[in-house]
């Protein structure tokens, strides 16, 4: 399943990260449809508004259908067929949908049938696991691995215009395949929502969660998705499976309240220490990374944190624990935390025994 994600980065800068080639192979960024509807956060629960890309067609009569238009929507799909004055009122959750039986639904089936596909875009999403002993509940931050370039390892000052032109280079989205729907109130408002489609979990994940989302990997992929005046329903679908082309990390148990916004939802932790780690001169450069101003951390302006709150990073960030994980690539990420370990005190760095997943 998936029932909460990060989406952090500003919305000129994920327009950016959504950047793709129109049918004249031209660069174009998706246009906004009600930007100030979108709120960036480290930490979205259903219910709240997440960005989707979807088809520009879906919206204008007459247009490309391989155009793409990025809008806000409501985190859990409200079906165009509800009948109450409320979408609070809707008796079942609709926050994911199972690929294996989507096609048996009406609250899918129908949306589905009208081209109605979507792109859930992610830094990438959280999944809880189940330690069979304790009970306790793991929380894991999962992604795409990340491949540096030349453009995301020359990063300037956070608040300088170079640092933005660059920034959303270094963090490459997750693509999620979702179904949305336009329920219409009483009062003619009009109401777009979306839901997950998820897949049993691939190998790497499976001892996290069972369930995974439907993740669209790669330009190719998202465009047969979207273009739903050219690709038919069946030959979408057939996109609808797991992927191995995904990594992930433990995180500390602050992302289990969604009220808490704040980039040390994605820091990684030592799952044997159970406390933060010391960052090194790499790590510090991926947290100003997380801690990007956002309009709604603009506005805030918290006070600046004592050094010792601030979230710690180390390469030895996925450890072996109690918890039983298969491993997985930690890509860019972990190799941004790697690139001054010869620069550690021998006495800091950590003991053999320590793996990563």
């Amino acid at each position: 399943m998936c029932g909460r994600t990060s989406c952090h980065l500003p919305k000129d800068v994920l327009a950016r990260a959504c950047a793709y080639r129109d049918r004249q192979g031209r660069q174009r960024l998706p246009e906004w449809k009600d930007p100030d509807k979108y709120c960036p956060s480290y930490n979205k629960s259903p219910q709240s508004s997440s960005p989707v890309l979807l088809s520009r067609l879906h919206l204008e009569k007459g247009a490309d259908s391989s155009e793409r238009i990025i809008a806000p929507m409501r985190w859990g799909l409200v079906p165009s067929w509800f009948k109450e004055s409320d979408p609070s009122k809707l008796p079942f959750n609709i926050t994911n949908c199972r690929s294996d039986t989507m096609m048996e639904k009406r609250s899918f089936k129908v949306p589905l049938g009208k081209g109605r596909r979507c792109v859930v875009l992610a830094d990438g999403f959280y999944e809880w696991q189940r330690c069979q002993v304790t009970s306790e509940r793991q929380p894991y931050f999962i992604y795409f691995p990340q491949a540096k370039t030349e453009k995301s390892g020359s990063i300037g000052a956070v608040d300088s215009s170079e640092y933005w032109e660059k920034v959303w280079d270094n963090w490459r989205l997750l693509t999620m395949a979702g179904i949305f729907d336009c329920w219409e109130s009483p009062e003619g408002d009009l109401l777009y929502s979306y839901t997950i489609i998820t897949v049993d979990s691939c190998k790497s994940l499976n001892d996290i969660h069972p369930r995974m989302p439907a993740i669209l990997d790669g330009e190719e992929e998202v465009s047969k998705w979207l273009n739903f005046g050219e690709v038919s329903t069946q030959e979408a679908l057939k996109l609808i499976h797991p992927t191995e082309n995904i990594t992930f990390h433990p995180v500390s148990s602050v992302v289990n309240n969604s009220r808490n916004n704040t980039p040390k939802c994605l820091a990684p932790v030592n799952l044997l220490v159970k406390k933060d780690l010391k960052a090194s001169g790499s790590s510090q450069k991926m947290m100003k990374w997380l801690a990007t101003k956002s309009p709604k951390k603009e506005e805030s302006k918290p006070p600046q944190k004592a050094e010792s709150d601030v979230p710690q990073w180390s390469s030895q960030f996925l450890q072996k624990s109690a918890f039983p994980t298969k491993r997985g690539s930690a890509g860019l990420l972990e190799r941004w935390l790697k690139q001054e370990k010869e620069e550690e005190p021998v006495a800091k760095r950590p003991h053999s025994q320590y793996q990563g997943l």
